[in-house]
């Protein structure tokens, strides 16, 4: 049997190899295509934080500045803090717990004001106001947050009827301001109910001089 043997001269070695070559290397992207693929992932990182930080805002965790001094002196004007939203999710208020909820005084919880008051008292509980002080069940409460202030009656917005002493509804809790002589609060608007509660402060973030915990 013979062999044959096929002879390749130079330039044709050379035009298999550019075409080998061309095979096995990808073109490189164009510098606009490049620019084009870091838009469209700067795009995603930036959509995928504001989905996260939305998620969070609404379900777990927000931020809320003070436009009032009906907590004072506890949180002032100005402050900046913030509110979990998860456990009321599963458990009532604690007395002495600081709240932020929906205003009552709305006609649509759709306009969005947010109230931050103390719970005072819970479903069952009866409270009264006594000579300028606070009690619940038959005891005075003890309110070194109010600092002398007088916890005195107020006359209810229209609609709402309060007699003291008043027994608090199923499924509600009543709220005041820290700042007795200066807030509107259950003594005026009524008990709130547990579904328009929204979270609990914990932190304050501004001021950086009072950073931290938010005392109870």
């Amino acid at each position: 049997m013979s062999i044959w043997e096929v002879s390749v001269e130079p330039d044709e070695k050379s035009s298999m190899k550019r075409e080998y070559r061309h095979r096995r290397e990808p073109a490189s992207p164009s510098g606009a295509q490049r620019f084009l693929r870091e838009i469209i992932e700067v795009l995603i990182i930036i959509v995928a934080a504001v989905i996260i930080t939305t998620l969070l805002r609404t379900f777990v965790i927000d931020q809320y500045e003070i436009p009032t001094g009906s907590m004072e002196p506890t949180i002032a004007v100005g402050d900046r803090l913030f509110a979990e939203k998860v456990s009321y999710h599963f458990a009532e208020p604690s007395q002495g717990d600081i709240v932020t909820f929906h205003d009552p005084m709305l006609t649509k919880r759709a306009e969005g004001r947010v109230l931050i008051k103390r719970c005072i008292a819970t479903e069952g509980q009866v409270v009264d106001l006594v000579d300028g002080k606070v009690v619940v069940d038959g005891v005075v409460l003890d309110e070194p947050y109010t600092h002398g202030k007088e916890s005195v009656p107020l006359n209810p917005m229209p609609g709402v009827e309060i007699e003291y002493p008043y027994t608090i509804p199923k499924d509600t809790v009543w709220m005041m301001g820290d700042n007795r002589t200066d807030s509107s609060d259950s003594r005026y608007f009524g008990p709130i109910p547990e579904d328009e509660l929204i979270g609990k402060a914990l932190f304050r973030i501004w001021p950086f001089d009072r950073f931290g915990a938010i005392d109870s």
